[in-house]
């Protein structure tokens, strides 16, 4: 099992009981032997995630005296040793352990045993949420606590959001929550629970809105940049918790105090060149800066160019000195943006589905799936997915033809710092979103692309060739038929290539009602130069409960049964049927 677990990639480290047999018994690699105090000594840290082999009751005996507090103490998992069952102990929702349970239970095919109010009742956790959304959390534990028990109270919770994406606001698990509308009259008070820029003392969310331009002198130290910013938020009435990050010259770019900075407040910095800043219009230019860094402003145009797409400039720049122990001067400026940018913490996931059956969906996809707070995709696509869908994963449906539309907003949303699974249906990178998704992030710069990752699926080929025996074991290509973004021209040369060379062929989208003459002339072309009774499968719906093969030839193909369901396997010159099995042999001198 725990060879599962590091295979799993989702532990870094694993440790074993001093003397443990099975440290004898099997050498598993990078295993640290350790006693159960020594360990939790070294490794009780609130940013940790633990997993414990064992028994529920010798997880609470042996832990108990090191329990803090939700703020303090890491998150605590326990399973058992034959990987059956996943249990989320302590630090469920703050410190991320429910929703590491899930990713651990789908890459181990385990269950996850939770007993938390809004996983058995199936609410939105309001304290813990955001994080897929790419916010980060404000107020004090107290006020959360408070919170959740009037949640778990089904008592009325009062939400205001000024800004970042409200799709979370039309889940079912949503039905107990009041939201006010920016019209309404509001007194941070009454409210519950708020989401926006705005520093308050109530319990909130803050998506990453507020852009920080920074000039400052050569060797201007952490602590007075720090203090900068701390002011200018206080004086806008602003979170810190909403800064999406900051922005500067490159010729920045080894200024210590400045990279301090970002690295200890987790704040990526963009950098831009001179000639970049230059052609900013900003409220306060400056001569002086002009003759010293090429650019009449770098604070006010590195704030606004970051922001270009949606922000707004709401404080100019200011010069702060340096105080006591500080040195150097800085210059902050502040953009407000409409949406939240945080492609750093977004993360843009390619589904391949399969066919449709769950079987078929890879563990690879599931486990993604099961990382995102957003699925996107054409709506049938997503109906085959919705029952391993939690209620606090939203579901976004897009019509068949509207591709790009489905891929810009999956990327955008990505680029907000949300996490979102973008859904084809048999595997993504073939005939599926990969391709269009891949172009559109490479069109972003470098500094504002989400994690793109594509998982792999079960191409409805392959199913194909599962279903009917060996149909591909000698060489073969896949070819659409859908003329919409490949000439015809272009289309018909790779047919003709593909008989010439005697392919085994899938022709995938091989008809539909506007295009339906293009199957027929394939099936001519192909007769130039194959027997009319080479073998041709007719495989419908795989995978789906109106799952449909048929077997029949070149010249006997009933097109009139095909449609955009249906995917054919044309042989070879040497495939043929046999008790009803289709087979391409492996050589041509198998015979």
């Amino acid at each position: 099992m725990l060879e599962r677990l590091q295979a799993s990639k989702n532990v870094d480290q694993i440790f074993i009981s001093v003397g443990s047999s099975l440290s004898l018994e099997k050498k598993i690699e990078g295993l640290v032997e350790s006693s159960p105090i020594d360990f939790l000594k070294d490794h009780w840290q609130s940013n940790n995630k633990l997993i414990f082999v064992g028994s529920v009751g010798a997880v609470v005996r042996l832990i108990s005296p090191f329990v803090r507090s939700k703020e303090k103490d890491p998150a605590i998992l326990v399973m058992d040793a034959k990987a059956k069952n996943v249990i989320p102990l302590l630090g469920g929702h703050k410190k991320g352990g429910d929703s590491f349970a899930n990713e651990l239970a789908d890459a181990l095919e385990a269950e996850v045993i939770c007993t938390s109010d809004s996983f058995t009742e199936r609410r939105i956790p309001l304290d813990c949420f955001g994080e897929g959304w790419g916010w980060e959390r404000g107020g004090g534990d107290v006020d959360w606590r408070k919170l959740m028990i009037s949640q778990s109270k089904e008592q009325k919770n009062i939400v205001f959001q000024s800004k970042g994406s409200k799709l979370w606001q039309k889940l079912k698990g949503c039905s107990n929550i009041s939201f006010l509308e920016k019209n309404d009259p509001i007194s941070f008070k009454d409210i519950d629970l708020y989401i926006g820029q705005e520093n308050t003392d109530i319990c909130s969310w803050h998506p990453p809105l507020i852009i920080i331009g920074i000039g400052c002198e050569r060797n201007t130290n952490e602590k007075l940049i720090q203090r900068a910013i701390e002011d200018s938020f206080s004086k806008n009435g602003l979170s810190l918790l909403s800064i999406c990050g900051l922005a500067t010259i490159d010729k920045k770019n080894d200024e210590i105090g400045l990279l301090n900075l970002s690295k200890n407040n987790a704040w990526p910095i963009y950098f831009f060149s001179a000639l970049e800043l230059s052609q900013v219009k900003v409220p306060t230019p400056s001569n002086v800066v002009l003759n010293e860094m090429g650019t009449a402003s770098v604070a006010e145009a590195a704030a606004i160019l970051l922001g270009a797409q949606c922000g707004r400039l709401i404080q100019e720049k200011q010069i702060y000195s340096s105080k006591e122990d500080e040195c150097g001067a800085v210059t902050i400026a502040l953009v407000e943006l409409s949406n939240p940018f945080a492609p750093h913490k977004g993360e843009l996931h390619l589904i391949g589905s399969g066919p449709g059956d769950l079987e078929m969906l890879t563990s690879d996809s599931r486990r993604a799936l099961t990382r995102c707070a957003a699925w996107i995709g054409y709506a049938p696509y997503l109906n085959y997915l919705d029952s391993i869908r939690r209620h606090d994963q939203v579901r976004i449906d897009s019509e068949l033809t509207f591709e790009k539309d489905r891929c810009k907003y999956a990327l955008d949303l990505a680029k907000e710092g949300v996490r979102v699974a973008l859904i084809s249906s048999g595997d993504s990178g073939i005939y599926g979103m990969a391709g269009l998704a891949l172009e559109l992030w490479l069109n972003e710069t470098v500094q504002s692309r989400p994690l793109f990752q594509v998982h792999p699926g079960i191409s409805s080929f392959q199913m194909a060739a599962a279903k009917l025996g060996a149909p591909f074991m000698h060489d073969f290509c896949s070819i659409s038929l859908s003329d919409l973004l490949t000439p015809w021209n272009q289309i018909e040369k790779r047919i003709k290539s593909a008989a010439i060379g005697d392919f085994v062929i899938a022709i995938f989208n091989p008809k539909s009602i506007k295009r339906n003459w293009q199957l027929k002339k394939t099936v001519d072309l192909l007769l130039e130069f194959r027997k009319p009774g080479t073998p041709v499968a007719m495989a419908r719906e795989l995978g789906r409960p109106d799952e449909s093969i048929e077997i029949h030839t070149l010249e006997t193909l009933p097109f009139n049964k095909v449609d955009m369901l249906t995917i054919l396997v044309i042989g070879n010159s040497q495939s043929v049927i046999k008790n009803n099995r289709f087979l391409t042999p492996r050589g041509y001198f198998s015979n």
